[in-house]
């Protein structure tokens, strides 16, 4: 949505951004959704998935004439909100900016959107009172950047929007296991690469809309890619294949790492990275057997098991 209303401000159509900056009750979208709005009434994205948009696009045109950013609450009591979905007492408040004199400056738009496009963890602060504002990165606020969690901060008026880049999961060996899961972590929001040297097992065919790369994992993976944003799952079953992947994990910031087999089979897998020269606390970093222990039986839920899994990791550490 940001690059989308930089866009439109820059080809003069005009542009602002509405975000979700506070929620009470069953409000149908989270704190820092986002919504692109054009001087023209194009939209993109959503605030609350209903009425509540077209509000929303009504004052984000006068906000545009006047050049001035406003706050905007939708409760239970407005009909509009109540068509769209607001019940059981269900309020919103959301920040309608315009794109450049008076509202959000291009300028910080566009690094803004530079740094989504570089996978750079940036947040966007505004202060509603006086309406300074500034980028700030994840040292300033690492609980909310760990958290993916826009927010208030306890003064109550300056907002903090967070803008992680996508998760990524890198699924290195196209297994019976690795075809329920990918389109899994697919529904979850992660861009996924598949990596398998085996030509026969890494098709489109198996892995449709995927990414893959017929390749060994340290011949295709460049170090910058596995960042803290990024899973890391090894399904082959084959050293050759697994260990060169879980090598270059251990020596990557990446939020998950997990190896398919059992006890007796990681307990080979420690003495060859033993070997390589990873310190036991290193290698501890491995969830092996991977996923969590809930009884799964078949690939689907092996699957299930390492998707829980990733999330305990992504959001408790």
């Amino acid at each position: 949505m940001a690059a989308t209303a930089l866009g439109w401000h820059r080809d003069g159509r005009g542009a602002a951004l509405a975000t979700v900056v506070e929620t009470w009750g069953s409000a149908p979208r989270p704190v820092g959704s986002l919504m692109a709005i054009s001087g023209k009434g194009e939209i993109e994205g959503s605030v609350s998935g209903g009425c509540v948009e077209g509000a929303v696009v009504v004052e984000a045109q006068e906000a545009l004439e006047k050049g001035r950013p406003k706050l905007l609450e939708f409760g239970v009591s407005d009909d509009q909100a109540f068509a769209a979905g607001l019940a059981c007492g269900g309020r919103i408040r959301v920040l309608v900016e315009p794109v450049g004199a008076g509202g959000l400056p291009e300028a910080m738009l566009a690094e803004l959107v530079a740094a989504r496009a570089a996978r750079r963890p940036v947040g966007y602060m505004v202060n509603t009172r006086d309406w300074t504002r500034r980028l700030v990165g994840p040292e300033e606020a690492p609980e909310r950047f760990r958290a993916d969690r826009s927010g208030f901060e306890a003064d109550g008026v300056t907002f903090v929007a967070v803008h992680t880049p996508p998760l990524r999961l890198f699924v290195v060996g196209a297994a019976h296991i690795a075809q329920a899961l990918v389109p899994m972590a697919r529904l979850m929001g992660h861009d996924v690469t598949v990596i398998d040297p085996r030509s026969s097992f890494a098709t489109p065919a198996r892995f449709p809309d995927t990414e893959i790369r017929a390749d060994y994992p340290d011949e295709c993976v460049a170090p910058g890619e596995l960042d803290a944003r990024t899973a890391l799952v090894t399904l082959a079953h084959d050293p050759k294949i697994d260990d060169p992947a879980l090598e270059m994990g251990l020596r990557a910031p990446v939020y998950y790492l997990g190896a398919l087999g059992s006890t007796r089979t990681h307990a080979k897998r420690v003495e060859r990275l033993s070997r390589a020269g990873f310190a036991p606390d290193e290698i501890a970093r491995i969830h092996a057997p991977v996923g969590l222990d809930i009884g799964s039986r078949s690939p689907a839920e092996i699957a299930v098991s390492v998707l829980a899994q990733m999330v305990q990791s992504l959001r408790r550490g």
